[in-house]
C-alpha cells in the first residue's frame, strides 16, 4: 500500500463576518472579523507545520459576496503562506464566493487570474490529477451549481422549481460519474463539493432554503470508488456516513460560531490521510469565541429581577463572550425590569443583548378579537408562533419565509 496522502479540509471561513462588536485597535478591523482571521490563522499554521500534502477548502471565503478589498486583502495572505509553502490547494467557489449576475468574476477569480502557484481555483465541475495537483491523488471538483450554469432558458422554460432542480441533479450526477469513470482506480480519488446532500443536519445559516436549492443524493457522495468526501456550505460540523463505512462523507462545518443558532456547535476542521480503499481522518476542534444564550425563567412579579439576577451567571464566567438574555414576561410588568443591573453583571462580556418577548393570552374565544384587528400581518403571525410555543430558531426561520411571501403578494397587488 502506499504512503497515505495527507489532507487539511475546512469550509465557510466568512471571514468577514463583523456583528457582534466593535472595532480592534490595533488593525482597524472588526473584532469578530479578527476572530475568524485568527482561526484561519490556525488552520493555515497547521497546514504548513505539519507539513500537510494537499489542503481542501470547501468554499465561502466570505459572507458578502462582493467582499471589501480589505477582507481580499487578508484572505490572500492566507492562501499565498500555502503557496509559499509549496502546499497544493484546492479553492472551491461556494454560494457565498459567486455574483448572482450573470458573467461577473467570483471571489476567488484573482488566484486563477495571476496563476497563484499551487493554488487551484475550482468553479466548474472537473477532475484534477496528480499531473496538475503534484500530489498523487485526484480529485473530483464540485463548486456551487446555479440553474444558469448548467441549464439553457429554454430548459427551463414551462418547468416548477422541483422539476428544474431534479434537472440540475442529473446534469451533476452525470458529470461526476464521468469523472470517476476517467479516474485512475489504483490512485486516492476525493471528491468536494459546496452543495447540501441528503440526510445532513442543517445548522442556523439554514432558513428558507430548505427545498429551493440542489440536494446531492446520498449514493452519489457514497460511491465505493471515492475514498474521502469532503464537503462545504452546512456549517454544522457532521459526517454522513456510518461508523465503519467508506467513504467517509464529512461537512467539516465552519470555522468560528456565527450567531447564536451556533452557540452550542463546534467548530473546526478536518485532517485526513487518504489511501486507496482506506482513510482515517479526525476532526481538530477550535477554541472560537463562546456564545452564552440563557433563556430565563420569571415566574412571578413579586420576586421578577431577584429571578433574574438568580440565574445569570457569574461575571468571570461571561468575561469576552457573546451573550444573550431572552426574556418572556407579560407586557405589563416592564417596569419591573433593571437592564442597568443586568448590563453591570455583563460588563466583562464582549456583547450582551436583552430580548424582551410579551407573553401573549392564548384566545380561547372567536370574540375576542378586538385587539387582534388592529395588529399588522406580520405581528398576528408572531402571534401564532408565541401561541404554539416556536423557538425563537424557528420563528426567526418562519419571519425570513413570511417576509418573502408577504412581499410577492405586495408586489402581486
Amino acid at each position: 500500500m502506499s504512503r497515505p496522502v495527507s489532507v487539511l479540509h475546512f469550509a465557510d471561513a466568512h471571514i468577514d463576518i463583523a456583528n457582534y462588536g466593535r472595532h480592534d485597535p490595533e488593525t482597524a478591523l472588526p473584532v469578530r472579523v479578527v476572530d475568524f482571521l485568527r482561526a484561519l490563522d490556525q488552520i493555515i499554521e497547521t497546514a504548513v507545520s505539519q507539513p500537510v500534502d494537499l489542503v481542501i477548502f470547501a468554499g465561502d471565503a466570505y459572507k458578502d459576496r462582493n467582499p471589501q478589498p480589505t477582507f481580499q486583502r487578508e484572505w490572500g495572505r492566507r492562501i499565498m503562506r500555502l503557496s509559499q509553502a509549496g502546499i497544493p490547494t484546492i479553492l472551491l467557489v461556494g454560494n457565498h464566493d459567486v455574483s448572482p449576475a450573470s458573467g461577473r468574476a467570483h471571489t476567488l477569480h484573482e488566484f486563477s487570474t495571476l496563476g497563484v502557484p499551487h493554488v487551484h481555483v475550482a468553479d466548474r465541475i472537473r477532475l484534477l490529477g496528480p499531473d496538475e495537483l503534484g500530489v498523487p491523488v485526484q480529485v473530483i471538483t464540485v463548486p456551487w451549481v446555479s440553474r444558469s450554469q448548467l441549464l439553457t432558458r429554454q430548459e427551463m422554460a414551462n418547468r416548477n422549481l422541483n422539476e428544474i432542480l431534479q434537472l440540475l441533479e442529473e446534469r451533476v450526477h452525470v458529470s461526476v460519474q464521468k469523472c470517476m469513470e476517467n479516474a485512475d482506480p489504483a490512485l486516492p480519488l476525493i471528491l468536494t463539493a459546496h452543495a447540501s446532500v441528503q440526510g445532513a443536519r442543517y445548522g442556523s445559516e439554514r432558513n428558507v432554503m430548505l427545498g429551493q436549492e440542489l440536494t446531492l443524493s446520498g449514493n452519489l457522495v457514497a460511491d465505493k470508488r471515492l475514498d474521502y468526501v469532503a464537503l462545504g456550505h452546512i456549517h454544522k460540523h457532521q459526517a454522513l456516513h456510518a461508523d465503519g463505512t467508506h467513504p467517509p462523507i464529512v461537512y467539516s462545518g465552519s470555522i468560528e460560531r456565527i450567531d447564536f443558532g451556533e452557540a452550542r456547535e463546534k467548530k473546526g476542521f478536518v485532517l485526513a490521510q487518504v489511501t486507496r480503499g482506506h482513510t482515517e481522518w479526525e476532526f481538530v476542534p477550535l477554541p472560537g469565541r463562546r456564545f452564552i444564550d440563557l433563556n430565563l425563567e420569571t415566574p412571578t412579579s413579586d420576586t421578577f429581577m431577584d429571578d433574574i439576577l438568580r440565574q445569570l451567571p457569574a461575571e468571570e464566567d461571561v468575561k469576552d463572550a457573546i451573550c444573550r438574555i431572552r426574556l418572556t414576561y407579560p407586557r405589563d410588568w416592564e417596569s419591573l425590569l433593571d437592564e442597568r443591573v443586568i448590563r453591570e453583571r455583563f460588563k466583562g462580556a464582549f456583547s450582551v443583548q436583552i430580548d424582551k418577548h410579551y407573553q401573549l393570552e392564548k384566545r380561547s374565544r372567536l370574540g375576542e378579537t378586538a385587539d387582534v384587528e388592529a395588529l399588522s400581518p406580520e405581528e398576528l403571525l408572531d402571534l401564532y408562533w408565541a401561541t404554539i410555543e416556536l423557538s425563537e430558531e424557528e420563528a426567526e426561520a418562519m419571519r425570513a419565509l413570511s417576509r418573502e411571501v408577504l412581499a410577492s403578494v405586495e408586489l402581486a397587488e
